[in-house]
């Protein structure tokens, strides 16, 4: 199968984001190569094709519930992945995990109430803060020799100021670090001992490579489970992002019914028949997809890398251990951010998100997507060492 991931596909004029919305997002009337906005240049499962498919020619789309047989192949997935049992009645849906957070928000803190994030993160994670009135409380990350992780003395500083919610990232997006057993347990403790409630975000939690294992904090123990809302999806793991299918998963009734008390304000009930459809063919039958996905973006990471210390030694790979968005550092070409990404668009053509979005730590790096075919890696690459051959 292997082979199916080298396949080129063309996604102009398909109203894609990443392929026909990059000259408004970089402002460049230049034809550049899109390798920012995180979804793949893969065709998804073909049992999800095959599932759309039919609906398709079936010819209906009337209103569509969600059936317990997608909370059942949730269940099963997640026992199978990731070694944790959850009950049906813990799942909610939304259209997406973005959306959750900010309904997480909205359901179980007030205006002016402190919400903490670790950056560099996530862009939305600050919107979803600020857009809902709360004070945005931040504990950067800790970076060492490349290597990423949480300085635990000034997280519980900051949780011990009044921190009402903390939106953890795990794995973490742009670093790519999946957060140990060990490092989880000391969040979930602390956010114990200081009352904070976690909100996980979780949507990379399929795309981790091996020896690393994806733990769900949810799954520590019950305690932890019950301040937990842990938040999935199909959309990363699958490429199912247009389908806007998600799920919001917490033990505590409190907060399911708080959140729900949001979705009845929205006027929300359900999912995109499509959408409904896609989670559940992928659950069920995605996974042996899953596997051979897998093993391609490792290649393809490796060859990010080899050809990075071969051609161009000042950008550093810092090595993910999930997800395919890589975390570059240019910091050693001694260029500031505008002048690295006026290199990429301007001479190299190459489009990748700028390390600045991500917040405090994001100076100095960008993000690229390795989520396509190897000969769109190798051109991608060619043009980040045409942009630099110079420094």
């Amino acid at each position: 199968m292997l082979n199916f991931f080298q396949e080129y596909i063309n996604r102009k004029d398909t109203y894609s984001v990443k392929w026909d919305r990059t000259k408004e997002v970089f402002k460049t009337e230049t034809p550049v190569l899109p390798m920012w906005v995180a979804d793949m240049d893969f065709h998804p499962p073909e049992a999800v094709t095959e599932a759309v498919r039919e609906r398709v020619e079936h010819g209906i789309y009337g209103y569509t519930y969600i059936d317990d047989h997608v909370k059942i192949q949730i269940q099963e997935w997640l026992l199978r992945r990731q070694h944790w049992k959850i009950d049906q009645e813990w799942i909610q849906f939304s259209h997406g995990v973005v959306p959750s957070i900010g309904k997480a928000v909205q359901a179980l803190t007030e205006p002016g109430d402190k919400v903490l994030v670790q950056s560099p993160v996530y862009p939305p994670f600050f919107s979803m803060v600020k857009d809902n009135d709360r004070e945005l409380v931040n504990a950067p990350l800790k970076e060492e020799n490349g290597f990423y992780s949480i300085d635990f003395t000034e997280l519980e500083k900051a949780l011990s100021s009044g921190v009402k919610m903390m939106l953890l990232c795990h794995p973490h997006n742009p670093v790519g670090r999946v957060w140990t057993e060990e490092e989880l347990r000391r969040i979930g403790n602390l956010c114990v001992k200081h009352d904070v409630i976690i909100v996980s975000d979780e949507i990379h939690g399929d795309l981790v490579y091996k020896p690393n294992r994806q733990i769900p904090i949810a799954s520590l123990s019950t305690e932890i489970s019950n301040r937990t809302i842990t938040l999935i999806a199909p959309s990363k793991t699958f490429n199912l992002a247009g389908l806007q299918a998600s799920a919001a998963i917490t033990e505590n009734s409190e907060y399911r019914k708080a959140m729900e008390k949001i979705d009845k304000k929205n006027g929300f009930f359900t999912l995109n028949t499509f959408g409904i459809l896609a989670m559940e063919a992928a659950y069920s039958k995605g996974e042996a997809w899953l596997e051979e996905l897998l093993e391609y973006l490792e290649d393809n990471i490796k060859l990010v890398d080899s050809f990075l210390q071969a051609e161009v030694p000042q950008i550093k790979l810092r090595q993910p251990e999930s997800t395919y968005l890589l975390w570059l550092d240019f910091r050693e070409t001694g260029l500031t951010d505008a002048e690295i990404n006026k290199r990429l668009l301007e001479t190299g053509k190459i489009a990748m998100n700028p390390g600045v979005s991500f917040g405090e730590g994001g100076s100095g790096f960008m993000r690229m997507n390795a989520a396509c075919p190897r000969d769109t890696v190798k051109e991608g690459l060619n043009r980040i060492k045409k942009a630099f051959k110079d420094i």
